[in-house]
């Protein structure tokens, strides 16, 4: 039986890293926040079914305060420095993190199936994007709701963690990418590991 593990990573250490596995049957059978790259590391050192799951870990924004607050604004938006009055000081331009890069390929190194998701493009695939601010508690409580209700997943009535919910949406791009390959498409390559989204809306039927 193979287990879909969502990686759902955090910038720093002071904000929660979710993790989520679903079996086969979609069944929801572990979810938990993780912290530190320590963490991480201890969790899936000691998963017993490692070598049968795939793995879909989130690309971590690079959440480094720069000097300016025009910078600061435009990060998030900036592709790359083209302009030469603009110098690229201190990475501003730098959108993801290497968080947990060196990690990940040593699983890969160990015959472990991980590709990357980016979670906001992955959630408007999937048609789970809200019309609230990003992250918040009612944009949290949406995304909740769309899992209970839409794809069938049994969660809990009070509010979850966003990182867990988002660690959710990353496992079922790994079930997707595994009984569907063809809706999967390679969207960019991040420290030589494959960044992944679906095509179109998976078949709600893979949960339900």
């Amino acid at each position: 039986m193979n287990y879909y593990i969502g990686l759902s990573l955090a910038a720093s250490s002071g904000m929660d890293s979710g993790v989520a596995v679903l079996d086969e049957d979609c069944n929801l059978i572990l979810l938990d926040k993780l912290y530190t790259m320590n963490d991480v590391m201890f969790f899936f050192d000691n998963y017993p079914s490692l070598k049968y799951s795939k793995i879909c870990a989130s690309l971590v924004w690079d959440r480094t305060m720069l000097n300016g607050k025009w910078r600061i604004l435009g990060k998030p938006y900036q592709l790359v420095s083209t302009n030469p009055l603009i110098p690229n000081r201190e990475s501003w331009t730098q959108r993801y993190s290497s968080r947990g890069c060196e990690y990940l390929k040593s699983l890969i190194e160990k015959g472990v199936e991980i590709n990357r998701f980016e979670i906001f493009l992955t959630r408007q695939s999937m048609h789970l994007n809200s019309c609230y601010k990003e992250r918040s508690p009612a944009d949290c409580k949406f995304l909740q709701q769309a899992l209970k209700n839409e794809w069938g997943i049994d969660l809990p009535s009070n509010m979850m963690p966003m990182s867990q919910l988002e660690a959710i949406v990353g496992a079922i791009l790994a079930m997707e990418n595994t009984k569907d390959p063809t809706n999967i498409k390679l969207i960019s390559k991040f420290k030589d590991m494959n960044v992944i989204d679906v095509i179109k809306r998976p078949d709600l039927a893979l949960c339900l």
